[in-house]
């Protein structure tokens, strides 16, 4: 069984496979042309049109990590091969984190007060009653599950959004173009975690930030193209005069890296992070990735990515 890894630290993930399969040969995409190629299995992050073009033998493709849409628009991406994806894989626990941070932020004005510690402004602000500010979470997959769970413990009323009915213990379960217009507006903060696929694409856009009530704010871990940055940008005001939302806090971007030029790096009401919110950790993702290539050699069913859905 021959394997090539392809993502950053590819080392690791190496060294890691060797061990779990001793009996393979786990490659890296730095190995000569010759050496690399006819490989049985691909375990890839944003894997170059080369390395898939290459190959002629493919019995799986593992996308290492949650979002499979770079891999599903490179050019070679043979039809006839499996693609299974990381799912959670430890990721959701950091992104829960990051989300739970960002929502605390606003909820407890740290933005406020930031903006009036260089005026040495003191002024406190009062704290709402937990049961007075739900969240909003816009997917509920593995990981979209997760931080909605992990945030109706922390004590917030959350709503949730998919395509289709879900029901989620502690969680008001909203699916459809109605159920998603009903859910915006009541929640004093979103947080995407959709997929990028054709039907996500800018669904904030102007029309939808637009339903939040007055002095919402939005949390972005999930994909750049689930937001139009230029509407976000104008519901956020100019300078310091406030618009109709309050802030953003914003993991993931239409170009990344995010641009130096990008009006989002200067304005005072949004937090720019670089796509760290959900890292995949080396020794759960490791665990399931010999999962699979187990499964794949003992011919047994996997839950594939459906090209056509985009997940």
């Amino acid at each position: 069984m021959k394997i090539v890894v392809h993502i950053d630290d590819a080392a690791q993930w190496q060294a890691a496979i060797e061990k779990a399969l001793p009996q393979a040969t786990v490659l890296t995409s730095d190995a000569p042309a010759e050496a690399r190629a006819n490989a049985d299995y691909l375990a890839v992050w944003k894997a170059p049109a080369h390395l898939l073009q290459e190959q002629a033998q493919l019995k799986g493709i593992i996308n290492l990590g949650a979002g499979v849409d770079h891999l599903l628009k490179t050019p070679g991406l043979p039809s006839d091969v499996p693609v299974v994806k990381l799912r959670d894989a430890g990721m959701g626990e950091l992104m829960a984190d990051y989300t739970l941070y960002g929502v605390l932020h606003f909820y407890r004005s740290m933005d406020r007060y930031a903006q009036q510690q260089p005026n040495a402004e003191w002024q406190p602000h009062q704290v709402p009653e937990k049961s007075h500010w739900p969240i909003g979470i816009l997917g509920l997959g593995a990981i979209g599950s997760l931080v909605a769970t992990h945030l109706s413990q922390a004590g917030f009323p959350v709503l949730g959004w998919s395509r289709s009915a879900k029901q989620i213990s502690g969680v008001e379960c909203f699916h459809g173009d109605a159920g998603l217009d009903g859910l915006l507006s009541q929640v004093q903060c979103v947080v995407t975690i959709l997929p990028d696929t054709a039907e996500t694409h800018g669904i904030l856009n102007a029309k939808r930030l637009a339903k939040l009530p007055q002095g919402a704010c939005v949390i972005n871990p999930g994909r750049g193209s689930l937001i139009d940055e230029q509407a976000l940008l104008d519901s956020l005001g100019k300078d310091r005069k406030p618009g109709h939302l309050r802030g953003a806090l914003l993991d993931v971007f239409c170009e990344e890296p995010l641009p130096a030029n990008n009006p989002l790096w200067q304005h005072p009401r949004v937090i720019v992070t670089p796509h760290m919110a959900g890292p995949t950790p080396l020794s759960d993702a490791i665990d399931q990735v010999i999962s699979y290539l187990r499964a794949f050699e003992a011919g047994e069913e996997l839950a594939t990515v459906n090209p056509d859905a985009g997940y």
